[in-house]
């Protein structure tokens, strides 16, 4: 399986510092993947849904740690790129499939 296409969407938090979407073999997605600042330094966050019990459960991640890290290094290196261009980032909002489905419904 091969991560096929980046796309990071930086926002201007403290913690949060971007939302991302990856493709796998250029027919599967998987959104709303955080970039965290946290006290060891910036980490991928996969997806997850809160619990009635106030805990969170991904729902979706790799199920070993050599995929977990290829992941890693291709998002937080496109992350790094994105981030040494200088393109300022918005402020923080809702993840970009969400940010597209207002977009989309005010016009």
């Amino acid at each position: 399986m091969e991560i096929t296409d980046v796309k990071v969407i930086p926002v201007d938090d403290e913690k949060l510092k971007a939302f991302v979407s990856i493709v796998f073999d250029h027919c599967f997605v998987v959104t709303d993947i955080k970039v965290i600042n946290g006290p060891k330094g910036l980490f991928v966050s996969m997806p997850s849904k809160k619990r009635k019990d106030g805990t969170f459960k991904d729902i979706a991640h790799p199920l070993n740690n050599q995929m977990r890290q290829y992941l890693e290094e291709k998002v937080l290196g496109v992350y790094k790129q994105q981030i040494s261009t200088g393109a300022p980032p918005p402020p923080a909002s809702a993840p970009p499939g969400e940010a597209a489905a207002k977009e989309g419904s005010e016009g």
